[in-house]
């Protein structure tokens, strides 16, 4: 017999929990929410590294930490024994360095659905949301059932709305499907094997809830990524609102393929070059970061199933304010 309980994951708790040890002048200028870029912090091990971004693994870990401090720092406050100094001798049993802060005062349960970290209220953007680029960047993880597509993308863009308060829509939304890259040893090889990879089947079946978002304002573009000619023409042909935006990732890859240049100028539609993996999570990676963090057992099993990044850029400076990813999981029990 199995429970299940749906997991939100945030890399958020970073930015929040520098901002308690801010003055109002600094948090005013001080960037919100920067996920942590160095992949440094992700440990090697054999479990396949290259298929998770090592930028969102490494932030996750930094927001669960961040959280545990943050509890261990207002038990401190509260603790009428603590030393001036605040040192490790002051703390309860709970949060020495031999026992993790327990998980329910560092995470919230709503719902069935349990938030790592908590989500306070969010800071929100400085400025009015039209001195902003504002794009959302939804992956859709590989054996995720189609017809909850729609559901996923609902959700993900509401958690980076509220992120991004008081904003009510994004300028870009990009959708990133399975399966789909330009690896090969030359540009016109890797168009070529792009055509034969996802599945437009399934990609055309998504698509209309997309869409929806679109028609509803809360997306005033859309984009894909890893579309080469072939694929991106074929799937032209089928949608009614068609992607502004095709991003690529030339990593594996030299240069753009001409016959994509080609259409993409005939089509109107924007390349622009990218550093995401395409499946940004692993099952088993995303088991080990919250086996780290204390959150889950042995008896334990957590399914990915969508991500979303976000970031804020300010038009006139072209600086980021703000950018984070939340993950979309499911965390299965065995009795």
């Amino acid at each position: 017999m199995a429970k299940t309980t749906k997991l939100i994951l945030s890399t958020g708790y970073t930015s929040l929990s520098v901002a308690h040890l801010q003055s109002p002048a600094q948090q005013l200028t001080s960037p919100r929410n920067i996920v942590s870029d160095g992949p440094s912090i992700v440990r090697r091990s054999c479990s396949p590294r290259a298929k998770n971004n090592p930028e969102l693994i490494s932030s996750l870990r930094s927001s669960f930490h961040s959280a545990q401090q943050e509890y261990a720092a207002s038990l401190l406050r509260d603790t009428p024994s603590a030393t001036p100094n605040g040192s490790s001798s002051s703390l309860p049993a709970a949060i020495t360095s031999s026992n993790r802060p327990p998980t329910s005062a560092w995470t919230s349960e709503q719902d069935n659905v349990l938030y790592i970290p908590r989500i306070d209220p969010p800071t929100g953007l400085s400025e009015p949301p039209q001195h902003y680029n504002l794009t959302a960047k939804i992956f859709f993880l590989p054996n995720t059932p189609v017809q909850s597509r729609m559901s996923y993308a609902r959700e993900a863009l509401s958690l980076v709305l509220q992120e991004l308060f008081p904003a009510q829509s994004v300028d870009l939304l990009v959708v990133s499907f399975p399966g789909l890259s330009f690896t090969a040893d030359c540009e016109w090889e890797a168009d070529r094997l792009n055509a034969l990879q996802g599945n437009d089947a399934e990609e055309l079946a998504t698509w209309p809830a997309v869409e929806e978002l679109h028609r509803s304002g809360l997306a005033r573009e859309l984009g894909v990524a890893e579309f080469g000619s072939e694929k991106l023409a074929r799937f032209l042909e089928k949608v009614t609102v068609r992607p502004k935006v095709n991003q690529v990732n030339l990593r594996n890859c030299c240069n753009v393929p001409p016959p994509l240049a080609k259409l993409a100028k005939e089509q109107g539609i924007e390349l622009l070059v990218h550093g995401d993996a395409t499946e940004v999570v692993t099952r088993e990676t995303l088991e080990e970061v919250l086996g780290d963090a204390g959150v889950i057992g042995e008896k334990e099993e957590v399914w990915p199933l969508w991500v979303v990044k976000y970031t804020a850029v300010v038009r006139d400076r072209g600086v980021i304010e703000n950018k984070g990813y939340f993950v979309g999981a499911e965390l299965v029990r065995r009795e």
